[in-house]
Formats: C-alpha cells, sequence, structure tokens
C-alpha cells in the first residue's frame, strides 16, 4: 500500500500510522503532479487509486481521475460529509476572490480559518487592503515562514492544530474582535459545525466558500464503501 503527502506534517501522521501498523506503508512526500502520478503508477504497480484528498483539492482531483483513466486503474473518491448551513448570517461564495470582496463589506476584522495555502489571495485583495486580517493556520516552522513572508504580524497569527471546540472558536472569535469569520465547509472533520455554533452565539456573519463539484466515476462517504469498493475491484 502507498500514500502521498503534501506536508511534513501529513508525512508524520502517516508514518505514526505506518508504524502502528507494522511499517507495510510506503510514503511519498513529493508533489506528483499528472506526468508524476503516470510515473508513480508504473514505478510501483498502483493497480488501484483511492483518493482521500482535501474537498478543495481539485487540481490534485482532476489529474488524479486523469491519470488513472489513462492507465486504466480504478478510482474512487472519498468525499467528507458537508455541514448543513444553520447559521442565520451566512454568504456562500464560489471562489477566495468572492470571499474576499463580501467579508470586506461585512466588517474590518476578518478571521480566517481557510488555512495558509490560499492566504496570500486575502492578504493582496484589493477589496481588503483597510481590514485586520487574522489568520488561523497551522503551528508548523513552514506555515509561519509564509504568514511572515506575506506580512503578517504576530497579532494576526494564530498558530493552533485543530479541529477547534465551539467554546475556544467562540473564545478565538472575542479574542480578536473579529467581524466576520470566512471559513470552508470542510465538514465534521474539518471543525466546520463548531465554526458555525460559536458565530451564531455571537451573531456573527460567515463568509462560506462553496465546495467545488466534479464529476467523479466512484464516490464513497465512508471507510466501509471504500473497502467493499476495493474488494469489488480486487474480485476482476
Amino acid at each position: 500500500m502507498a500514500a502521498s503527502v503534501v506536508s511534513s506534517y501529513g508525512e508524520q501522521l502517516l508514518s505514526e500510522q505506518r508504524e502502528a501498523g507494522g511499517g507495510k506503508l510506503l510514503i511519498n512526500d513529493t508533489p506528483l503532479d499528472e506526468d508524476g502520478l503516470h510515473a508513480f503508477f508504473k514505478e510501483h504497480g498502483v493497480h488501484l487509486f483511492v483518493d482521500a484528498t482535501h474537498p478543495y483539492a481539485v487540481n490534485v482531483s482532476r489529474n488524479a481521475m486523469k491519470a488513472a483513466a489513462e492507465e486504466k486503474i480504478p478510482y474512487i473518491r472519498y468525499e467528507r460529509n458537508m455541514t448543513d448551513i444553520f447559521c442565520r448570517n451566512v454568504h456562500l461564495v464560489h471562489s477566495y476572490e468572492e470571499a474576499a470582496e463580501v467579508s470586506s463589506r461585512l466588517g474590518k476584522t476578518v478571521f480566517l480559518t481557510t488555512g495558509s495555502r490560499n492566504l496570500e489571495r486575502f492578504v493582496k485583495a484589493p477589496p481588503l487592503a483597510d481590514a485586520t486580517l487574522i489568520a488561523r493556520v497551522l503551528p508548523t516552522a513552514e506555515v509561519i515562514a509564509l504568514c511572515e513572508g506575506l506580512g503578517l504580524t504576530p497579532a494576526q497569527i494564530i498558530a493552533m492544530q485543530g479541529p477547534f471546540s465551539r467554546e475556544l472558536n467562540r473564545s478565538m472569535y472575542e479574542k480578536y474582535h473579529a467581524d466576520v469569520i470566512v471559513t470552508k465547509n470542510s465538514g465534521t472533520i474539518g471543525g466546520t459545525d463548531e465554526k458555525f455554533q460559536a458565530a451564531e452565539d455571537l451573531g456573527l456573519p460567515v463568509v462560506v466558500i462553496d465546495r467545488p463539484v466534479l464529476d467523479y466515476p466512484h464516490m464513497a462517504h465512508t471507510f466501509e464503501e471504500i473497502q467493499t469498493f476495493v474488494e469489488s475491484m480486487s474480485k476482476l
């Protein structure tokens, strides 16, 4: 079995799982584009692909679907369930640029819970030029360096590993005087429910970047469904 990660933190988590499982997991820690996937499939004799990437990593999924189809390798997408949007003051948008535009109209202090990979889009967004951005990101040296490189001060960076409880989210929103929360719909695993609940408690607006929709050949929402698919493919 092989797994691919895009961060040192992801590699650390998988390494721990590998040790617990007897060391039978091959971990790739280099980015794989479409050509890289073709080469990886052939080098390691991959005969089935489970796409468990983040719901918003659309380029990775597109490349994986294409490479798997061309190599005639069965592909299945593991998709996290979405959180029902139950807040009264929710603004659904479809891009980071639209999120910046909408949040700029809702308040001066914008609390970002969208991670570090698209942080630059908010920092350099013209509508947010006069806003105070608070970025909640993973506490790794790489991510902190990215934040500092974008000009964020220590007072604007919350480096903590989530997910966070409703109470802790609420305390952070209050401490940093948030006017608006920006998030993705990453599901229960990503702590989206608790973000919504805390914002609702404080009457804060939430800007939600909607999930992109792709046409997956096979999709599952549970480990059991993945297992059933793998077993069915092994019989062919």
